[in-house]
């Protein structure tokens, strides 16, 4: 099987290229690791939401800039992992259509 490579005439790095040389690893694996990691992301997100939260109205925290920024980051994550199950339903109502 032949290999197929693209050149880039332009002489800057790709954002991947550029970790590389820097010694970080792009991520390899399969859609349900990726799909696995990110909604353990959100989740891990949401707890840490649930405790800023706690923490603030209990008086240990009294940082609501934290609070606030810690539950942004929680429904944003849970917002595109909705965005996600979407388009992956929608994919396999597709497939579902396709005549064999």
């Amino acid at each position: 099987m032949n290999q197929i490579t693209v050149t880039n005439r332009l002489e800057t790095p790709t954002p991947f290229e550029h970790q590389e040389k820097q010694g970080l690893k792009t991520q390899e694996g399969s859609f349900s690791e990726a799909l696995s990691g990110a909604i353990n992301e959100t989740d891990q997100l949401r707890k840490a939401a649930e405790s800023a939260v706690t923490d603030l109205a209990s008086g240990n925290n009294a940082d609501i800039h934290k609070t606030m920024i810690a539950m942004e980051k929680a429904s944003i994550s849970l917002k595109l992992m909705m965005q996600v199950r979407n388009k992956v339903i929608s994919a396999y109502q597709e497939i579902m259509r396709t005549p064999v």
